[in-house]
C-alpha cells in the first residue's frame, strides 16, 4: 500500500518504520523543519527533560546512546530521532516543512493529501500528529488589558530563549511537570517568579531517599498493578483481592516517604489527594532543584488558586488571583496541558471519530469504527510512550495485512465505549480525550500484542514485575510479524 503518515514523532517514524518493514511505501509529513514531534527544536522550551530515564525511553531496536544522561534533555531526544531516521533509511521518505493543510477520503477508497506542494492519493492514512498538538491557553479575562500595558501570554514551548524574561516579572500557570521545568529556569533570570496551581499534584523524586530510582517504583509490573485495572487478572486479581488494603499500604508509605524527601508539609505543598491519586493523571517526575527554589523564595507557590483577571495598574500588568491576590505579569507562561486535534480531517470525519463527550473512540486506541482506511498511533501515551507507539504500528502492519482480524462493528463499539467510560470515571473527566493511558501502560501493550498473536511470553513478563521495562525486550515483534505475514501469502 501506498501510507501517508502525519507527524515525525516518535509515532510516525516508527510506524514509517515499521509499515516500511512490512513492504509497504510510506511518506511521512510534518510541518516542523526536523523530527521529533514535542521534541523538535521548534517547540523545546527551557529546561525541558525527559520523565523516563533513557533505559526505558528508546525504541525496542535502538538503544539510547551510552554517553546520554540518564535523563535526557530535549536536544538529545531529538538526536536519537534523527539517528533512527538514519540508522532505518528513513529520510526518502520524511517530508518536512510540510503541513498537511487537508486529508479527505477518496470515493474510491483511500485518502487524498493535500499540502503547499498538491494532492497526493494514499491507500491509507496514519494520523501520528500526537496527543500534545496543540497547547490550550485559557480563554482569561483581560488579557487585552495585559497586552496594553506591555504584558504578553504564552504557552510553555513559545519561550524560546530565557532572554525573553530575564529581570522581568514571570507568571507560571499550572503545576505539572512542564510549568514546574520552565519555573526553575525562568526563576534563574526574572526578577521574580509567581506560580499558580489550581491544584496540587504529586511529584516523584528520580530517586527516593536519593538511593533507589524511581523506575523501580513505577516503571515495573508491580507498580502499573498496584492500580486497579479496568478487568483484573493473575497477579493483581491477588493483590485486590477483597478490596486487599496492601496496595494503599504501599502507596501509604511511599506517600511519607516523597513527602519527607521533598520537605512538602514545611513547603506548605502537601496535596489534598492521597499519593494513589497519581493514577488520575499522568504522573510528574520532580524537577530538580524547584522545591529548593520555593525554599529559598525564588519560586512563589499559589495553591488552590487561579487567575481571576489580568489588569494594568500602575501602568504595568498584573494578574488578580481567585484569592485576592495581585502579582505582577510582565510575562504569563500558561503550562495548562493541550489539545487533541486533527484539524486537517474533514468536520464529518472528525465527529465520526468521537463519542458524544468529544472522547476519541478508538479500538485499541488505534481504530476508528466508522471510517476507512484510516488508524491512529501514539494514541495510547503512557510512561512508555515510544515503546506503546511502536507496538501500536505493529498492530496496524498485521491489520491492514489481515493477519489479525478484529471483532464486529457493534462488539468494537461497545469496548469502546465501556473502556471509555471507565477512562472517564477513573481520571475525573482528565484522559485527554481519551488518548492517556497512564499508569496502565503495559496493559495497553499487552493487549495489541495480544491481538496480534505476538505476546513476548511469560519469563519476560516475570522480570518485568520487579525490574524496570526493557523496551528492547521487545525488538523482534516486528521481525516476528513480517515472517508471519510473508507465511501468511504464500500459503
Amino acid at each position: 500500500m501506498r501510507i501517508a503518515i502525519v507527524g515525525a514523532g516518535f509515532a510516525g517514524l516508527a510506524s514509517a518504520k515499521v509499515l516500511g518493514q512490512l513492504g509497504h511505501d510510506v511518506t511521512v509529513y510534518d510541518k516542523t523543519p526536523d523530527v521529533g514531534g514535542v521534541w523538535s527544536r521548534t517547540r523545546r522550551y527551557p529546561g525541558l527533560k525527559t520523565q523516563n530515564n533513557k533505559g526505558t525511553y528508546h525504541f525496542s531496536d535502538l538503544p539510547m546512546p551510552r554517553e546520554f544522561p540518564q535523563w535526557l534533555e530535549g536536544a538529545q531526544v531529538q538526536q536519537y530521532l534523527e539517528q533512527y531516521v538514519e540508522r532505518f533509511g528513513l529520510a526518502p521518505h520524511l517530508r518536512l516543512s510540510t503541513e498537511v493543510e487537508r486529508a479527505t477520503p477518496s470515493p474510491d477508497g483511500g485518502w487524498d493529501v493535500v499540502t503547499a506542494a498538491g494532492s497526493t492519493h494514499y491507500d491509507h492514512l496514519v494520523v501520528a500528529n500526537g496527543i500534545f498538538c496543540e497547547p490550550a491557553i485559557p480563554d482569561f479575562e483581560g488579557v487585552a488589558e495585559l497586552e496594553a500595558a506591555g504584558g504578553r501570554v504564552i504557552a510553555t514551548g513559545d519561550l524560546a530563549s530565557l532572554d525573553e524574561v530575564r529581570d522581568k516579572h514571570v507568571l507560571m500557570i499550572g503545576y505539572g511537570k512542564s510549568s514546574c521545568d520552565v519555573a526553575v529556569e525562568v526563576s534563574k533570570v526574572a526578577a521574580s517568579t509567581d506560580v499558580v496551581a489550581r491544584g496540587l499534584l504529586w511529584k516523584v523524586p528520580r530517586r527516593i531517599k536519593g538511593v533507589v530510582n524511581y523506575k523501580y517504583l513505577l516503571l515495573t509490573r508491580l507498580g502499573e498493578g498496584l492500580f486497579p485495572y479496568q478487568r483484573l487478572n493473575g497477579v493483581e486479581r491477588v493483590l485486590h483481592a477483597g478490596r486487599s488494603a496492601l496496595p494503599s499500604a504501599m502507596l501509604g508509605t511511599v506517600e511519607k516517604v516523597v513527602s519527607s524527601q521533598l520537605d512538602l508539609p514545611q513547603l506548605g505543598l502537601v496535596p489534598d489527594a492521597p499519593f494513589s491519586s497519581i493514577a488520575k493523571a499522568s504522573v510528574s517526575l520532580a524537577t530538580e532543584g524547584f522545591y529548593e527554589a520555593v525554599a529559598d523564595g525564588s519560586i512563589d507557590v499559589h495553591r488552590d488558586t487561579v487567575v481571576s483577571r489580568f489588569l494594568e495598574k500602575d501602568g504595568r500588568p498584573h494578574a488578580e488571583l481567585s484569592d485576592g491576590t495581585v502579582c505582577r505579569a510582565d510575562v504569563v507562561i500558561c503550562g495548562t496541558g493541550f489539545r487533541q486535534e486533527v484539524p486537517f480531517l474533514p468536520t464529518d470525519v472528525q465527529e465520526r471519530l468521537t463519542d458524544e463527550r468529544g472522547n476519541f473512540a478508538l479500538y485499541r486506541q488505534i481504530l476508528p469504527i466508522d471510517v476507512p482506511d484510516l488508524t491512529f498511533a501514539g494514541y495510547n501515551s503512557s510512561f512508555f510512550s515510544p515503546l506503546s507507539a511502536e507496538m501500536a504500528a505493529v498492530w496496524i502492519g498485521s491489520y491492514l495485512a489481515g493477519h489479525h482480524t478484529v471483532p464486529d462493528a457493534d462488539t468494537m463499539r461497545t469496548v469502546v465505549r465501556e473502556r471509555v467510560d471507565w477512562m472517564e470515571a477513573r481520571t475525573d473527566g482528565h484522559s485527554a480525550r481519551g488518548t492517556n493511558v497512564v499508569p496502565f501502560s503495559m496493559h495497553n501493550i499487552d493487549e495489541v500484542l495480544q491481538e496480534v498473536g505476538l505476546d513476548i511470553g511469560r519469563r519476560t513478563r516475570a522480570r518485568q514485575w520487579l525490574l524496570p521495562v526493557s523496551p528492547s525486550s521487545y525488538r523482534q515483534v516486528t521481525p516476528r510479524l513480517a515472517r508471519r505475514i510473508a507465511r501468511d501469502q504464500t500459503g
